[in-house]
C-alpha cells in the first residue's frame, strides 16, 4: 500500500467514526445532554491582578472504560479545542497537556488519557484593566471521547468566575495546581534533529548519558511525519537518544514532539531537519528496560552510604551497645551470628518499608522524598519520645530487655532483640542523605519500582554491615574489650549523643510548630513520657505505686491525641537565610546578571546544617559573596514542598542537600558536591 492510499484510509476511518457518532447523537437526544468525560474549568487565583497572569485548569474526568486524547490523538482521535468568550484585556494561551499514554486499538495508535487529567493554560490580564472588573471566562469546549468500541464527539460550555484583584492564591489551590504542573512535560533546552532514509525516519534527541529512561515512547505532535502504530527503536549514542520508526507523510521543517521517559515523566522538544548520528547501544528491551549500569552504581552507593550512616550520633550508640552485648555474651559464635543476621534483617526490612511507602506515595501523585516521615510534626514527636526513652535507658533510669543489663529477651532468643534494634537503627538513620547516598536515592526517581526497592534495601544492608561483620568474623569479636565495670560507664557515655539527638528533635519540633499554644500538647506528651519511664524504673526497683504508671500512660495517650488534632491543620513556612527559593525568584535573580547560589536544606538534615555552619555561613564566604554580588536563594524542605521536590527530581535527586551554582550567562547550573568547604565556595567567586 503506498503513502497516498494509507493517508486516504486513515481519513476515511475518521470520517466514518465522526458520522456514526453524529448519527448516534441525533437519534438519542438524551445523550446530547450529558458527556462521558466530565469537564470543569477552575482558576488558581479567582482574583488575578492587572498586569499579571493566573493559571487555568480544565479538568477532564472520563467515565470507566472511556478515554480522552492528547493534542495529536494519533491515527483515530483528536485533541480538545475551545471557542473562548473572553472579556476585553484578557488573553488566554493554548492549553498544555500532561504526558499521555499509547493505546493501540484495531491496529491504530491512539494517544490517550484513561484516567482523570487536567489541561493547563495561562491567562494574562492587561495592566489597563481596573481592579474589581468582572473577568468571568466562558467558552464552548469540543473533544472526542472513546471506548474500545465507540467514539463520540462531545461538547460542553465551560466557565469560571474571575474578578480583577490582588492575585492571591489559596494554599490549597497552589498545592492542587502544583500537582497538575508536575505532570506536564518539561521543555528540553536544546533542539534535536531528524531526517528521512527511505521508509525510515530517524530522530536524535539530546539527552545526557547520565539520564536513564524507562519504557520510552516518542509522541510526535506534528502530523504527517511518522506511522504512529509502527514500532519505535531506541538506542543511545553518547549524549543523544536515537529513535527510528516508519515514515508516513511528506512533512518537512521543524517537528514538535514529546519524549515519554517513564513514570509519568516526559520532555517536550523541537526537532530541526539535520543529520542524525548512527544508532548506538539499544535501550528498549535491554535488561527489562532499565539502565543496569545506573542500577548497580546506585546500589553500591546506597550500601556505602548506609555504612557511613553508622557514624551519625543517633545510630552510633545503638551499634555500640549491640557490640557490647556480644562482648558480654562471652563470644558464643552461634548467638553472635543469629543476632547479627536478625539485626541485618531488621535494618533491611525497615529500609524496604520506608522505600516502599515513598514509592507508593509518589505513584499516587504525592510530591515526597526520602525522610518524608520527618516532615510531619507527629512523626517528629514520636521519634522525640523514642530518643528520650533510649537516653533514659542508657542512663539507667529503667531497664528494657533489648538494652543494657536486662537480658531476658536475649537469653530467650537474641533474634527478636537484634531484629528490633536493627529496625530502630534504620528508622532513626533516615533524616539525612550523606555522601554517596543522595545520588543513589536520586536514581530511584528514574528506575521502576522493582529496581528501586533493592536500592533502599542496600541502604539497610550498608547500615548493618559493621554489626554483621562483628557477628561473623571471630577476629573482630576477639578484639572487643572483655566484660567489666567499664561497660556501665561506657553505656552512660553513650547517652550523650542520644541525648543530643533528643534535643535536636525537640528543636525540630519547635521549628515546625512554632511557639504558643501548638506546643502545649507536645510538651505535655514529652513530660508524661518522662514520668512514665522514670516511674517504670522505680517499679523495677520495688516501688508499688502502679497507679502513677497508669495515670501517666493515660495522660500520654491523651496528649498524643491532642497533638494529632492540633497539628492536623497547622501550617508553617520556615524562614531561611537569604531569599526564599521559587521559580520566579530564580528567574529574577538570574536576570540580574550576577552569580546565583541556590541550596536546598531541611532542619532535620545534619549534613545540611554542617555545611551551613562550616561553609555557607562562614564570615569569609559571606564576605566573598557580598563582594561578588552573589544572590543566594534557599529552598527549605523541612515540612515538604512540592515545588522543591520537583526541582530536586529535575536534578536527579529526591533528597537534600542539593547545591546549585548559576554562573552569569550559563544555561545550566553546576551541581556542587554534597560536602562543601569554604575554599570551594570562595573559589567560585574568585575570593
Amino acid at each position: 500500500m503506498n503513502l497516498t492510499s494509507e493517508a486516504f484510509v486513515t481519513r476515511a476511518w475518521r470520517t466514518v467514526l465522526a458520522l456514526l457518532a453524529l448519527s448516534f447523537i441525533t437519534m438519542s437526544p438524551a445523550h446530547a445532554q450529558s458527556t462521558h468525560i466530565q469537564p470543569k474549568l477552575v482558576a488558581e487565583s479567582a482574583a488575578p491582578a492587572p498586569g499579571s497572569s493566573t493559571t487555568l485548569a480544565l479538568t477532564m474526568a472520563p467515565e470507566a472504560t472511556w478515554h480522552g486524547y492528547w493534542a495529536n490523538g494519533g491515527d483515530a482521535g483528536f485533541g480538545l479545542s475551545v471557542e473562548w468568550n473572553a472579556p476585553e484585556g484578557v488573553t488566554i494561551a493554548p492549553f498544555r497537556y500532561p504526558v499521555p499514554d499509547a493505546l493501540i486499538l484495531f491496529g491504530m495508535m491512539n494517544h490517550v488519557y484513561e484516567h482523570p487529567y487536567a489541561l493547563l493554560a495561562e491567562v494574562q490580564v492587561d495592566k489597563s484593566v481596573a481592579p474589581g472588573t468582572d473577568l468571568t471566562l466562558s467558552g464552548v469546549a469540543n473533544w472526542l471521547a472513546c471506548t474500545d468500541k465507540v467514539c463520540v464527539p462531545e461538547k460542553a460550555v465551560i466557565s469560571v468566575a474571575l474578578k480583577a484583584g490582588d492575585g492571591k492564591i489559596a494554599p490549597a489551590e497552589r498545592t492542587r495546581f502544583d500537582g497538575w504542573r508536575a505532570l506536564l512535560p518539561q521543555p528540553l533546552d536544546r533542539h534535536g534533529t531528524w531526517e528521512k532514509h527511505g521508509d525510515i525516519v530517524r530522530f536524535a534527541i539530546p539527552l545526557p548519558a547520565s539520564t536513564a529512561i524507562d519504557a520510552p515512547h516518542l509522541f510526535v505532535e506534528t502530523q504527517d511525519v511518522v506511522d504512529y502504530a509502527a514500532p519505535q527503536s531506541f538506542s543511545r549514542n553518547g549524549d543523544h537518544i536515537i529513535v527510528e520508526t516508519r515514515v508516513k507523510g511528506e512533512k518537512a521543517g521543524p517537528v514538535s514532539a514529546l519524549l515519554k521517559l517513564g513514570g509519568g515523566r516526559g520532555l517536550s522538544l523541537t526537532l530541526d531537519p539535520g543529520a542524525v548520528p548512527a544508532a548506538g547501544e539499544a535501550i528498549a528491551g535491554k535488561a527489562g528496560g532499565i539502565d543496569m549500569a545506573l542500577f548497580w552504581t546506585a546500589l553500591g552507593g546506597a550500601i556505602l552510604g548506609g555504612l557511613i550512616l553508622n557514624l551519625m550520633p543517633c545510630v552510633f550508640p545503638i551499634l555500640s551497645l549491640k557490640a557490647l552485648s556480644l562482648a558480654r555474651s562471652g563470644g558464643d559464635a552461634r548467638s553472635a551470628k543469629i543476632e547479627a543476621l536478625a539485626y541485618t534483617a531488621g535494618a533491611i526490612v525497615t529500609a524496604l518499608l520506608l522505600g516502599g511507602v515513598l514509592l507508593a506515595l509518589r505513584a499516587a501523585g504525592e510530591q515526597v522524598g526520602w525522610a518524608f516521615q520527618l516532615q510531619h510534626p507527629v512523626s517528629v514527636l514520636a521519634l522525640l519520645i523514642l530518643a528520650l526513652a533510649i537516653t533514659l535507658n542508657l542512663l539507667g533510669a529503667y531497664e528494657l530487655p533489648s538494652f543494657g543489663r536486662g537480658q531476658a529477651l536475649v537469653d530467650k532468643g537474641g533474634a527478636a532483640g537484634g531484629f528490633w534494634t536493627g529496625a530502630l537503627a534504620a528508622f532513626v538513620a533516615t533524616p539525612c542523605s550523606g555522601p554517596l547516598l543522595g545520588a543513589a536515592l536520586g536514581a530511584t526517581l528514574v528506575l521502576p519500582a522493582w529496581a528501586a526497592l533493592p536500592i533502599f534495601g542496600g541502604l539497610g544492608l550498608g547500615l548493618a554491615l559493621p554489626f554483621l561483620a562483628i557477628g561473623f568474623v571471630p577476629a573482630l569479636r576477639n578484639r572487643l574489650p572483655k566484660p567489666g565495670p567499664w561497660m556501665d560507664r561506657f553505656r552512660k557515655w553513650m547517652a550523650l549523643p542520644m541525648g543530643l539527638t533528643t534535643l535536636a528533635l525537640a528543636w525540630l519540633l519547635w521549628r515546625q510548630l512554632g511557639g504558643g499554644e501548638q506546643l502545649i500538647w507536645p510538651i505535655l506528651a514529652v513530660a508524661m513520657a518522662l514520668v512514665l519511664l522514670t516511674h517504670y524504673g522505680s517499679i523495677q526497683r520495688g516501688d508499688r505505686r502502679s497507679w502513677l504508671l497508669y495515670a501517666s500512660g493515660l495522660l500520654l495517650l491523651v496528649s498524643l491525641a491532642g497533638t494529632v488534632t492540633e497539628v492536623a491543620e497547622a501550617e508553617r513556612t520556615a524562614d531561611g537565610a537569604g531569599s526564599t527559593f521559587s521559580a520566579d525568584a530564580l528567574a529574577k535573580a538570574r536576570a540580574t546578571g550576577k552569580p546565583v547560589f541556590v541550596y536546598f536544606t531541611a532542619d532535620w538534615c545534619l549534613s545540611c546544617k554542617a555545611n551551613e555552619a562550616g561553609a555557607i555561613n562562614r564570615e569569609a564566604v559571606q564576605e566573598a559573596f557580598d563582594k561578588a554580588g552573589v544572590v543566594t536563594l534557599v529552598g527549605d524542605w523541612t515540612n515538604g514542598d512540592p515545588v522543591i521536590t520537583r526541582t530536586l527530581a529535575e536534578h536527579g535527586r529526591n533528597s537534600v542537600p542539593l547545591y546549585l551554582w548559576y554562573a552569569p550567562g550559563a544555561a545550566k547550573p553546576e551541581i556542587l558536591p554534597q560536602i562543601l568547604t569554604p575554599g570551594l565556595l570562595t573559589d567560585k567567586v574568585g575570593g
